[in-house]
């Protein structure tokens, strides 16, 4: 427009400079499309050519027509926009007039199909067509196949949410988009899930709906999408693994894979006094999955004996990512609150409960509750953590020693636990690494300790000790 207006041709508005555009630019899994003009681009998927910009031609007869928009015409611009969703092996076709006006999208399909693995080729082969055809015209085609996509960004996962509709509860022998449910695993407020089997595979999955209450709360319903997206940027062994779906999805659900074992908390059920290896390989096991969250900048926050997983060969998984904080997504705009902690009270470290923001050394305190109670049956604090909302009653929290007269577990390792569950998390083991390290070798600082006293070791042995000291003395008064 401004070489124009600069121009012999400023005072014609028949004649000057004029340019279409079609441009995309993809992002993550979403393709972004910009045009103007009568330039096009086309998707091909699943052996259909669809056209996805408009031309912007003004007929004037059956055989003559007019740039409507384009760049140089008016001061103003106008550009079309669009997004849409990108699929492993969409192609994208982008052509000039001088190409569709003269070979129609079948010859466009045949081309792309013939020379699959040389789409150079394809592009020459469609442009020598439409001139051997007579197109005297600008002879542009270019051609884009997607062959691997990356995990959906956080803006993408929050657009499926008024995208899917919602599932049907499920049913044992149902057969549910793919997949025929076996039964019914487990309830709750917040989620359904079911045993299935792939149909295609015949893999045995868990399908997990959200809950029937819940699927009003946009909070609620980011959260339970994000869970396949935190599974699938997690490559370990101990974390639960998402399953992929390669069909098109119809309802809003999450499909992983299916841990044959039991919970923690059942594992601690049935083994009341382990062995401390048996429980140093567990806990192990736990940190390494903890340390992939955190290598990604992310925080589990829910870390407790329900949420942890053990096959049947003794593998150990944390599940459930509900409650993960992920890095970063503070910072995007939604219409979404994600200030809620959905942690478990008796497990979550104590700075939550003050309105801080979590680190790692919080991941590290729910890990540390959790080592104490498989080793003890109970907990450090017993329930008063959850009671413990100002800084003064955290101070007042006393960690309640598993050293005894009848334990068999060294102090050292008493110590370790004293110091990963500290109410302070400056305190604490700035590492994973450190607490899983002083586990198994003594660590120098805590060799050197005293004892603690039995008001420490035993509080209610020592109490009534000295009651009984108390009632002997006032016996013998009395005499």
């Amino acid at each position: 427009y401004s070489q124009t207006q600069q121009g012999q041709y400023h005072y014609d508005k028949d004649r000057g400079y004029v340019c279409t555009l079609s441009a995309m630019i993809i992002k993550s899994t979403t393709a972004h499309i910009f045009h103007l003009g009568d330039t096009r681009i086309y998707r091909l998927r699943d052996n259909t050519l669809e056209q996805l910009t408009k031309d912007h031609r003004l007929w004037v007869s059956q055989d003559k027509s007019y740039l409507s928009r384009a760049m140089g015409i008016n001061a103003h611009l106008e550009i079309d926009y669009e997004s849409l969703p990108v699929a492993k092996g969409d192609t994208f076709l982008m052509t000039t007039d001088g190409i569709y006006d003269y070979i129609n999208s079948r010859f466009m399909i045949n081309a792309i199909q013939r020379h699959d693995n040389d789409l150079d080729t394809a592009a020459k082969n469609i442009a020598e067509e439409a001139y051997q055809q007579g197109s005297d015209d600008n002879l542009t085609v270019q051609i884009i196949r997607v062959d691997e996509l990356p995990c959906q960004n956080a803006d993408e996962i929050h657009q499926q949410l008024t995208e899917l509709p919602f599932p049907p509860l499920l049913e044992a022998r149902m057969v549910f988009d793919g997949y025929t449910i076996i039964r019914q695993l487990y309830v709750s407020s917040r989620s359904h899930v079911y045993l299935a089997v792939d149909i295609e595979s015949d893999i045995q999955v868990v399908i997990k709906i959200p809950s029937i209450d819940l699927r009003g709360d946009a909070a609620y319903l980011e959260r339970f999408l994000m869970e396949e997206w935190i599974a699938r940027r997690i490559n370990s062994a101990h974390v639960l693994k998402p399953c992929t779906i390669t069909r098109q999805r119809n309802y809003l659900y999450v499909v992983t894979e299916y841990i044959e074992g039991q919970t923690l908390t059942q594992w601690m059920t049935d083994n009341p006094k382990p062995e401390i290896e048996t429980v140093r390989e567990i806990v192990e096991q736990i940190a390494r999955g903890l340390r992939a969250f955190h290598r990604l900048e992310m925080l589990h926050q829910d870390l407790r004996p329900e949420n942890i997983m053990i096959d049947s060969k003794g593998t150990v998984k944390i599940i459930d990512f509900g409650s993960t904080k992920v890095a970063g997504l503070d910072e995007i705009t939604t219409p979404i609150d994600r200030a809620n902690l959905l942690g478990t009270a008796q497990y979550t470290a104590p700075e939550y409960l003050l309105g801080e923001s979590g680190t790692p050394r919080s991941d590290l305190f729910s890990l540390g509750i959790i080592t104490y109670q498989m080793l003890t049956g109970k907990l450090p604090y017993g329930a008063e953590v959850a009671k413990s909302t100002t800084i003064a009653a955290q101070k007042k929290l006393k960690y309640i020693s598993l050293y005894d007269d009848e334990c068999e577990i060294p102090l050292w390792i008493d110590e370790t636990l004293k110091k990963a569950v500290c109410p302070n998390p400056s305190k604490r083991y700035e590492e994973l690494s450190e607490f899983i390290f002083d586990l198994r070798n003594p660590n120098k600082e805590f060799l050197n300790k005293a004892r603690p006293p039995l008001i420490d070791r035993n509080p209610v042995v020592f109490w009534k000790s000295v009651s009984f000291v108390l009632l002997i003395i006032v016996a013998i008064l009395s005499v």
